[in-house]
């Protein structure tokens, strides 16, 4: 896949107003082999984890936690940015609508190798 299916520029409000619904991310852009995403999320998503690639999370409106075995728990406000370590098993929850960017390698899958009724594949994630 190449840059030029994206605009170079994008309104980050407007890219929200087009996710319709939870937890399913929707590609705004690509910066090199990375993929930038944006996504609402609210409740609990699954446990998985990225054996290959980090995950960064940008939380833009709302509250997210992020849950790590062994019962460590990571709060992040608006304004906060967290990295997901690859091969790290975690589970993402929002109590209220929180708004997130994801930047992530293209070859990411969602839920990693956890098949999931939240699952979204690539092709879900760039209508």
């Amino acid at each position: 896949m190449s840059n030029h299916l994206f605009a170079e520029s994008f309104d980050i409000e407007a890219a929200f107003a087009d996710v319709s619904e939870y937890w399913s991310p929707k590609i705004v852009a690509q910066v090199n082999d990375q993929y930038v995403k944006v996504a609402k999320l609210h409740g609990q998503f699954v446990w998985h984890d990225h054996a290959n690639e980090d995950e960064l999370f940008f939380i833009v409106r709302g509250h997210l936690k992020i849950e790590y075995e062994g019962g460590r728990v990571v709060n992040l406000p608006a304004g906060s940015m967290h990295v997901v370590p690859r091969g790290t098993q975690h589970n993402p929850v929002a109590d209220e609508e929180c708004w997130v960017m994801l930047i992530e390698p293209v070859q990411t899958k969602h839920t990693g190798n956890v098949d999931s009724p939240l699952t979204k594949s690539v092709e879900e994630q760039l209508r």
